[in-house]
């Protein structure tokens, strides 16, 4: 069965068309792995990283129940120093409501050149608004464009949508 909670983010949806039109994907900090399930719809063949290996049991099962062979995951804690993504290994990078200002770095050299990062998470404004509140997990205003430099920017926005105080960026490695 699925929720609302299981539809990728429409950030996601809305910009297909500056993504690639098949390749490789790593959906980061994947949880349940709505976008990877999406991603492989679409026709990559992904890659879904989270520290919650029972998180990545649910989504292989759906996987499988879905016919989405090109679904791989890997138990990965990404705040983790010792955790390594492999350099110029994806077309594509996806990473929703998850903020580790460490990873920046380790993202876009994972980026294959051409390759594209889709990023959206909560902004500082958003709580008010509600969780989360801790500061670690909020971005700063402005604070996501300056975190993928050297990225060419293809789409951008920040403020209020749907409700939630995001800040989401679609970027392409040169």
């Amino acid at each position: 069965m699925t929720g609302p909670g299981d539809a990728p983010a429409d950030w996601l949806i809305d910009n297909r068309q500056l993504l690639p039109r098949a390749g490789t994907a790593l959906d980061a900090a994947c949880g349940r792995g709505r976008h990877a399930l999406w991603l492989a719809a679409q026709g990559f063949r992904v890659l879904a990283v989270d520290r919650d290996g029972r998180a990545l049991d649910d989504l292989e099962a759906t996987a499988r129940r879905r016919g989405l062979s090109e679904v791989a995951t890997a138990v990965l804690d990404l705040e983790s120093s010792g955790s390594v993504l492999p350099a110029d290994a994806f077309d594509v990078i996806v990473a929703v409501h998850y903020l580790h200002r460490a990873l920046f770095p380790r993202l876009i050299d994972a980026l294959r050149p051409g390759g594209v990062l889709v990023y959206e998470t909560f902004t500082t404004a958003q709580a008010v608004r509600g969780k989360p509140t801790n500061p670690d997990f909020l971005l700063l205003p402005g604070e996501l464009l300056r975190l993928i430099q050297p990225l060419v920017v293809l789409a951008s926005r920040e403020g209020e949508f749907g409700g939630r105080d995001v800040a989401s960026v679609v970027a392409r490695k040169p």
